[in-house]
Order: C-alpha cells, then structure tokens, then sequence
C-alpha cells in the first residue's frame, strides 16, 4: 500500500487516522508520509521516498535511528524479559546512572510518558508542600493532563483550541497562567496568590511554541521567588534533558529546581518517563509516603535496557554535543544569511540540537505573545517546499526541528540548499 492508502484507511479505525494529532498535517494540507524505515539521519516512507530527519521521533532519536548499542540492548534484554510489573536490577541501573551522571536528581522515580512524569510532579508538589494551585506559563505545553491544557503550546496552538474540550472547568481552576520570560507577570501572581502557590512547571528551554530559550534572569528569578514563598520549582525537560546538554537546560543556566521531569531521549526511542530531585521530596512519594502513584509497564525492562544503552553512550562520548552545537550553528548562520539576503522574515531560535525557524517580522521571539504573530501561511508554503526536497521537519510553526548526531555537515548543506530554494 502506498501513503496515500494506508492514511485513508487509517481514519477508518483510528480518530483522524492518527494517534497523535499533529502527525495528521491536517494544517499544512498534505497527505503525510507514511514512514516504514529509520536509520541513521534518515526516514524513508511507504512509497519509497528517502528525507533527511529532522524531526528525530520529536526528539528522543538523538543518536539516530536504530543506532547498534541501543538496538543489541533492546535484542539482550528481550531474550528474557518483557514485562514483569516486578522490581528488576536494570532499573535500578538506570535510576543509579540518572541519579550520579546528572545534577539535582538525589531519588527519581520512572513513569512511562512525559505526561505521566509532569502530571506526577505536580501532584507529589502538592502533596510536599500542602498547597493547591500552580503557575504555568502562556504557550507551555507539559503534556495532555487536565490542568495544563490552558494556553498550551505546540498541537493545541497548531489546531487552534483554546484549551480542550472535556476539561471541565474545574480542572484547571487552581492552574494560574503567567508570561513566558517575564517576571514581573510571575510576580504578580505570587502577591496575590503566593500562600497556596504549591509550584512553578516551566520549560527551561521551551519548545512547545516552538523553541524559546528561557532568560537567565528569568529562571533565575524562578528559583528565587520559589524560595522566598516556600513554593517548588519544577522543570519540565523533556524535551531539553540530554538534548540541549547531557545534564539538560538547568547546567546551561546553573539553577537547581526541586524536580525534574523526563522523557523522550532518556527511553532510547521507546516509551518511557521519569521525575526526580531532592530526596526529602521524593520521599514523599508512596510506598514511604502519602502521595500516590503507580504504573504497571513503570520501569519495563526493555525500555529500562534501551534507555540505559542511550544515557551511557552520551555520557561517555561529549564530543556528540559539540557535534551537534556545530551543526547547529552552520545550520543557524547559513539560514540566517539567506534569509537576510532575500529579505525574509525569520527569526532564527536554537538552543543546542533544537532550534525553530519563526517566520515573522518581529525582531525576536520571546514569548508565546510574540510566537502567535507569526505568518503560519508562509510557514506552511515553507513546510511543503522542504518535504518536497527531502526535509522531513515538523508540520507546526509551533514544534522544535531537532539535529542527531548522524547528521553530517552534508546534511546541514541539503537543509540549506533547499532553504535557499524557497520563494516567498
């Protein structure tokens, strides 16, 4: 069967043919492709057609499809485990090499998504702390959990929804929303509500209004005012952990949050979560205490196997980041350069292996304010010209494009080449 096939048969038993909204296209009105094979920087779909991936499974392939160790660790581990429910020493191997290879992780506990691990952040603040609302920020998309699904980022703001339908209103009524890198908004909110403000959830770096790193000042000024009123600081990286560096956004910015929530690379591809932090904290959490949360594939072996594989080889090989970070300054001066010659209006994000193209006049993009003012019918023209020559990137002016490391500087001069082929 070809693309076109499989996706309308698709609808047929699965809601919009899908099972996660943005892999529709819906909004970029193309047919998707329909993808069969993955190796190294490269996807190919039903039809035969070969793309340079820079969607990378949005995010977790950092060390490319079907890389050896990962796979042999998958292979290994099937042999005799798929699933116990049990406890099993592979997770305590990964939760070992969590906990002694990255800063402020004393105790972690592993879920199997990054809903699971945000959503559990915030209810064991709740629990550790005896408070009940807390802020997060316009744009922020922490997973599909009733009391995010205000101001989301990323699917919700490519659809067009305002929140969700079936979150009932009081679902979200102790989520306080606040601005993206401004402080004087989280400060307002701690004035008047600041004695039941059991937590901040933020994106370090976003990536669900497309790629925003946060200011310095303003993540800092998070961990301050998060101490003055006794209330948690949770980063949310998902995205960013083990991506924007081994240790994530938080040793870029040298700022401890009290939890940290995981997911994407730290399962090797498959499924898989995680939150920790301080022990005191985490100690909270049941068996030892009174918040409660469990899951039965929570620390499934071969996921355990796969995500141990994919820390390792990270750990022990940092040349891969300044790897990355040199593909992605090529990638960033070379479109910054053609976009300036034919005056087209971009503003050009990155933090690491993440980046977004905003097509916009402004002068910079900051905020989830200054990410709605883009030009998503210049994005979608965009989006069909490069998928047309081979670059597979995400359908959404709100989505992070990500590099891995078996991108070769061949491939950053593809994506740029097919840059400069686009008219506006």
């Amino acid at each position: 069967m070809k693309n076109y096939d499989i996706f309308e048969e698709s609808k047929k038993y699965m809601p919009g043919g899908v099972n996660s909204p943005v892999r529709a296209f819906k909004d970029v009105d193309l047919n998707p492709p329909v993808i069969k094979k993955g190796e190294g920087a490269y996807v190919y779909d039903e039809d035969n057609n070969k793309y340079i991936d820079f969607v990378c499974s949005w995010g977790p392939m950092i060390l490319g499809h079907c890389d050896g160790d990962v796979v042999n660790a998958i292979k290994n581990m099937s042999e005799k485990a798929i699933s116990f429910g049990a406890t099993t020493k592979i997770e305590l191997e990964l939760a070992k090499y969590i906990c002694t290879t990255v800063d402020n992780i004393d105790m972690i506990r592993m879920v199997n998504s990054g809903t699971e691990a945000t959503m559990s952040a915030v209810k064991l603040a709740r629990g550790y702390t005896g408070k009940s609302k807390i802020i997060k920020f316009a744009g922020g998309y922490h997973g599909h959990f009733d009391g995010f699904l205000v101001e989301a980022g990323s699917g919700v703001m490519t659809e067009g929804i305002a929140g969700s339908a079936g979150v009932p209103e009081e679902s979200v009524k102790n989520t306080i929303i606040a601005q993206y890198n401004d402080m004087e908004s989280v400060k307002s909110i701690f004035e008047k509500y600041g004695d039941d403000i059991a937590a901040i959830i933020v994106e370090p770096v976003a990536g669900n209004m497309g790629v925003i790193p946060g200011d310095r000042e303003f993540l800092g000024g998070l961990r301050n005012i998060c101490d003055k009123y006794k209330s948690l600081l949770i980063f949310d990286e998902v995205m960013s952990g083990f991506r924007v560096a081994y240790k994530g956004a938080q040793s870029l910015y040298s700022i401890k949050p009290d939890i940290t929530t995981f997911a994407k690379i730290m399962g090797g591809g498959l499924p898989c979560g995680a939150y920790g932090g301080r022990r005191d904290i985490m100690e909270k959490l049941s068996p030892m205490g009174p918040v409660y949360q469990a899951g039965t594939m929570s620390g499934n072996p071969i996921v355990m196997a796969a995500g141990l594989a994919t820390l390792k080889k990270l750990h022990e090989n940092p040349e891969y980041y300044a790897h990355l970070d040199k593909l992605g300054n090529k990638l960033q001066s070379g479109v910054e350069e053609i976009a300036k010659n034919k005056n087209m209006p971009v503003v050009f994000n990155r933090c690491g292996a993440m980046f977004t193209i905003f097509f916009t006049r402004n002068s910079e993009v900051k905020n989830y304010e200054d990410a709605k003012k883009c030009n998503i019918d210049l994005f979608n023209k965009y989006f069909k010209h490069m998928i047309k020559n081979g670059i597979y990137i995400a359908p959404s002016q709100f989505e992070s494009v990500f590099l891995n490391v078996k991108h070769a500087e061949e491939d950053i001069d593809k994506f740029l080449e097919a840059f400069d082929s686009f008219e506006i």
